[in-house]
């Protein structure tokens, strides 16, 4: 894994991500050999797709502990308080209002690997994202979407 990027988390996440982790490791793979061992009792394992089945779901399984495994060496905890008043950043949380809707949105700045639509978390590599990072209240952002072109107001920043 060459990718050697820090991958900012808060406390809270990186905890969540660990018990994941550990569940996964535990109770998961436990899991998995039960499958993998009740589709070979079924016989012939040349041409049983049951088999075949569960080994692959455990080589996905494997790999989403191994990515897991790359976050957590890479990851490093950020603190808001350190970070600049006034100004967007990560951990942000940002009132915008879309100037041609008028719609007004509320979220937080997270990394990727935080990002949460439903909760209002944001990823700061999205297009949004981006725009806003480095901002201040009352600067007018364009951002450049899927949706096409839009333009946000910076109401507010916690």
């Amino acid at each position: 894994m060459g990718n050697t990027k820090f991958v900012y988390l808060t406390r809270e996440r990186l905890v969540e991500l660990e018990k994941e982790l550990q569940g996964m490791k535990h109770n998961g793979r436990k899991e998995m050999a039960r499958k993998i061992a009740e589709a070979r009792a079924h016989g012939d394992l040349s041409e049983n797709a049951e088999y075949d089945a569960a080994k692959e779901e455990q080589g996905l399984f494997e790999l989403r502990i191994s990515k897991m495994e790359g976050v957590l060496r890479r990851a490093r905890i950020i603190n808001s308080s350190q970070l600049p008043d006034g100004e967007v950043h990560i951990l942000s949380k940002v009132k915008i209002k879309n100037i041609k809707t008028g719609k007004i949105f509320d979220y937080i700045l997270v990394s990727p690997e935080e990002a949460d639509f439903q909760q209002g978390k944001i990823s700061i590599t999205s297009p949004v994202g981006q725009g806003l990072m480095g901002k201040k209240p009352g600067n007018k952002v364009l951002v450049k979407a899927p949706a096409g072109l839009l333009e946000f107001e910076i109401l507010n920043i916690e």
